[in-house]
């Protein structure tokens, strides 16, 4: 069990060893295989891609290689940072609006992945969102004398951590927007 879990944990160095199990008696050998050890030593930093394109210009199959690269990573965007989800649509028209909501989400996602990347280097999507996440939109409902309702939607201010962010990426939090003055929430004449 202990050497299943060893090869389950570092499979890649399971491969070079060679391990004998004694059948009769609880012990074991080991060794370590030199010849796959140069073999794989003269491989690192080195790509073998296997191929059914009968392309014979490595610099094209290369470039057909990155962009499946970025199509994965695209899916694996669309799945987790921007957590999209199946969802079962019952109509043409829900099922392309759907399609075209999560395409816009994700080219936000890649412009500004491009931006965090020429202004604020090291930084990725990801955390660039989880730092947004900080800042949050809240309502205020201040009932007036008259029955009415004042509704002011505010949003918080940003921690300087936030605000250092904005500043590099070169963005500005809108303006707290204008209040509104409501009826539809009035207090009834009898609690006045």
């Amino acid at each position: 069990m202990k050497l299943g879990a060893a090869q389950h944990k570092a499979p890649a160095a399971w491969r070079l060893a060679t391990v004998e199990v004694a059948a009769a008696e609880v012990r074991f050998t080991y060794g370590l295989d030199k010849d796959k050890l140069r073999a794989v030593r003269r491989r690192e930093g080195r790509y073998l891609l296997r191929t059914n394109l009968s392309e014979s210009d490595p610099v094209k199959l290369w470039n057909l290689y990155l962009q499946l690269v970025a199509v994965e990573e695209a899916f694996r965007n669309l799945k987790g940072d921007l957590a999209i989800r199946p969802i079962f649509h019952q109509e043409k028209t829900r099922i392309e609006a759907h399609i075209f909501i999560s395409f816009l989400a994700y080219c936000l996602h890649v412009s500004l992945g491009c931006r965090a990347r020429n202004l604020a280097p090291g930084l990725t999507p990801r955390s660039v969102l989880d730092k947004f996440a900080a800042v949050q939109m809240i309502d205020v409902h201040v009932p007036t004398t008259d029955r009415r309702e004042l509704v002011m939607t505010r949003y918080t201010q940003p921690e300087p951590e936030l605000q250092l962010l904005l500043d590099k990426l070169n963005l500005e939090l809108p303006a707290q927007p204008p209040p509104r003055i409501s009826a539809v929430n009035a207090i009834p004449a009898s609690l006045v």
